[in-house]
């Protein structure tokens, strides 16, 4: 059974997609999520699911002990699904390639630090964009970055809000997420 490490920092709708996708086809399982709030939705799902979950600070995060208990685990990929502070490069270096992201918009358009959730949203309908979309893409050293693994689209109707727009971006998210994360993990030895 192949491993998956969630790394998560609100509410848990893309992990909640993923454990689901999982669960259903027993292909890989989610055997960790990683977060840095103790208050995140994702914590809840973490429980429900009966998934050992590990809290973060700015102490431990990045540390010789995190490393190892994700070590420990053999992952065959981990998944950032909402999680907004930066990789620490000792952990893009442990496990490079095996790293991805989702972003919520059209890279290299809309990225970056400080480019997430609604602040992305509300920077697409302000350019007055025709699209927005979805970016899978490998996590490297630099913010939104990585190669591109999938993009897909949606409208951007002239009447959006960011909640609008929001909404058709996280169906994308929960539909395309754990069916690429489950076409990488076929594609692995």
């Amino acid at each position: 059974m192949k491993n998956i490490i969630i790394f998560a920092s609100g509410a848990g709708s893309n992990a909640q997609a993923i454990i689901d996708h999982f669960k259903a086809n027993g292909k890989a399982r989610v055997s960790l999520i990683v977060c840095n709030k103790p208050q995140a939705g994702v914590i809840g799902i973490a429980e429900r699911e009966r998934i050992p979950f590990l809290l973060v600070d700015k102490s431990t995060y990045g540390q010789a002990m995190m490393l190892e208990q994700m070590a420990d685990l053999k992952p065959s990929l981990i998944v950032l699904a909402g999680f907004l502070w930066k990789i620490p490069e000792n952990i893009i270096a442990a496990f490079r390639g095996k790293i991805i992201n989702i972003h919520p918009a059209l890279l290299p358009n809309y990225g970056g630090k400080g480019m997430y959730g609604r602040h992305v949203h509300e920077a697409v309908i302000a350019k007055k964009e025709k699209q927005s979309g979805i970016t899978i893409h490998q996590v490297d050293e630099v913010y939104d970055n990585g190669a591109t693994i999938t993009q897909a689209y949606c409208e951007v109707l002239p009447t959006d809000a960011p909640n609008d727009l929001a909404a058709r971006i996280h169906k994308l998210e929960h539909f395309y997420y754990p069916r690429t994360i489950e076409f990488l993990l076929d594609d692995m030895k």
